[in-house]
């Protein structure tokens, strides 16, 4: 398999998380034998999801978390307008589905942006597990707490940097979620499009575009369609760090997105003690 970008599903799906190259990313992370034992016992792996196929939708009743073992997911609200308002992209060893716990049904929408396998973990089932297992219960806790802290990350993104850093950011964090899962940090495929890019960043498609091509001839990446390679991480991460503030009429942030409106509360998770 070449390391270097992010495989395609390959091979049978009837793989244990033992023998999951994910696990050290996944919700089994830190999990004792037993532990593992037992959640494995109410997991039900799903045969690969095409590109473009939902694996839920907004309003859908919520009944499960999901774990992505390999392809990538778009997470997104669509709007009034027919649009879309991505929030995030999901890859491999990352859960979702928390958006549904508070209301038991889902604020959001999920497809694949490509062919994508899933882990499905009842939450019925895995609630009562953690009621049983300290350590499964911390996991799944640990994982509550990312997700918030993902979602203020992306606020703080929003209001306080310009275009540069955002997409630096945004580069600079695809990169290190790559690297933690064996994977390279350097040269990959973007999965997602400038639209959907542009739409998570908040910033206009040309403006994204101009970006890309801005940072190739200064040397800092290579682009050829989807495919990326950093040349020089050192100077995007200087565009993060010294990045002024967006001057000018900021694109407004949705309203989900304003304040401590995320939906990943831990109110319900509580009751996982």
């Amino acid at each position: 398999m070449n390391r270097n970008i992010v495989p395609e599903f390959s091979g049978s799906f009837h793989v244990s998380c033992k023998n999951c190259c994910m696990a050290n990313v996944c919700l089994p992370l830190g999990l004792t034998a037993v532990e593992l034992e037992q959640l494995m016992k109410i997991i039900d792996r799903h045969p690969p999801m095409s590109r473009g196929e939902h694996l839920f939708e907004i309003g859908d009743h919520h009944k499960s978390l999901y774990a992505v073992r390999s392809g990538s997911i778009k997470v997104y609200i669509p709007t009034e307008t027919g649009e879309e308002q991505v929030r995030r992209f999901i890859l491999p060893g990352e859960l979702l589905g928390f958006d549904a716990i508070e209301g038991e049904m889902h604020t959001c929408a999920a497809v694949a942006l490509e062919t994508t396998s899933i882990c499905e973990f009842p939450y019925q089932r895995l609630e009562k597990l953690c009621h049983s297992f300290q350590g499964l219960d911390h996991e799944l806790h640990r994982l509550f707490g990312k997700e918030i802290a993902n979602e203020h990350d992306l606020l703080q993104l929003l209001a306080k940097k310009n275009a540069e850093a955002r997409l630096a950011s945004f580069l600079l964090d695809l990169s290190n979620r790559l690297k933690k899962r064996g994977f390279s940090e350097r040269e990959f495929n973007l999965t997602m499009s400038r639209h959907d890019i542009s739409n998570y960043l908040g910033l206009a498609v040309e403006t994204v575009s101009r970006l890309f091509a801005r940072f190739q001839e200064d040397g800092l990446l290579t682009v050829k369609r989807r495919h990326i390679q950093l040349q020089d991480m050192a100077q995007i991460r200087k565009l993060l760090a010294n990045s002024p503030p967006a001057a000018g009429k900021r694109r407004a942030v949705p309203a989900q997105r304003r304040g401590n409106t995320s939906p990943y509360r831990l109110r319900k998770a509580r009751t996982l003690h």
